[in-house]
């Protein structure tokens, strides 16, 4: 395998809307960490339910055996579907799971990620499923290698706080509510673009703006969000 691939730790996307978007896809220490997290609080989530039914006989050990299942197999997965693509554990080191074209993940994806889990799994300490990060492209294990997903550092935190950084900008002229949205927008995700791209983007605007630059529109759209109006 050709070492430049291996260092090459970030997934170019094409929007809809023609901007480049490049996701930094998360290699093993960042996810071990986010499974730690998740470990955890399955741990804690398992203990606390012993103690609650221990007192319940043999339906109490049922019951703890669906939720050991429900715990193991299906937290992921509910996760992954309804909050973003992120565990707490994910959400807590700034992770999500996407589909490898940048899409969310929906069932059938997170199901089969999980699913062969327990193949990643072997032969024990997630074996298997560290060697195919450290070992592919975009740092996928096996199961997100048969469900075509990947792990990515979440684009949409790191845009929100590149807006943040921008210094606001007063919009002096009125601007319908589509040029609001689509300025705001360009905030956001200018901090994924190379400064050619961003400059071609913003060049735009001109008819509007014709003063207009990268940084400048960077700062409406933090004005434009709501940042702190200077004077």
């Amino acid at each position: 395998m050709c070492l430049p691939l291996l260092l090459d730790t970030t997934v170019d996307i094409a929007t809809p809307e023609g901007v480049e978007l490049r996701l930094p896809v998360a290699g093993l220490a960042p996810r071990s960490l986010a499974w730690l997290i998740d470990a955890l609080i399955k741990s804690v989530g398992l203990t606390a339910a012993s103690v609650a039914i221990q007192f319940a006989g043999e339906f109490g050990v049922g019951l703890l055996l669906i939720s050991m299942f429900a715990m193991l197999w299906f937290y992921n997965v509910l996760f992954e579907v309804f909050n973003g693509g992120a565990t707490p554990g994910k959400r807590a080191v700034g992770l999500r799971v996407t589909n490898a074209n940048g899409t969310p993940v929906g069932w059938t994806g997170s199901l089969i990620r999980n699913l062969i889990r327990f193949v990643d799994v072997l032969p024990g300490c997630y074996a298997f499923g560290c060697l195919a990060v450290l070992f592919s492209r975009r740092y996928q294990r096996l199961g997100d290698m048969a469900a075509g997903t990947i792990v990515v550092f979440d684009p949409k935190a790191t845009f929100q706080r590149a807006a943040r950084t921008a210094e606001p900008i007063p919009v002096r002229i009125p601007l319908s509510l589509e040029e609001q949205q689509a300025i705001v927008s360009y905030g956001e995700r200018a901090v994924g673009l190379n400064e050619q791209r961003a400059e071609e983007l913003a060049a735009i605007l001109r008819p509007v703006f014709p003063d207009v630059t990268r940084d400048r529109l960077r700062g409406y759209a933090a004005w434009l969000s709501g940042g702190e109006r200077r004077a």
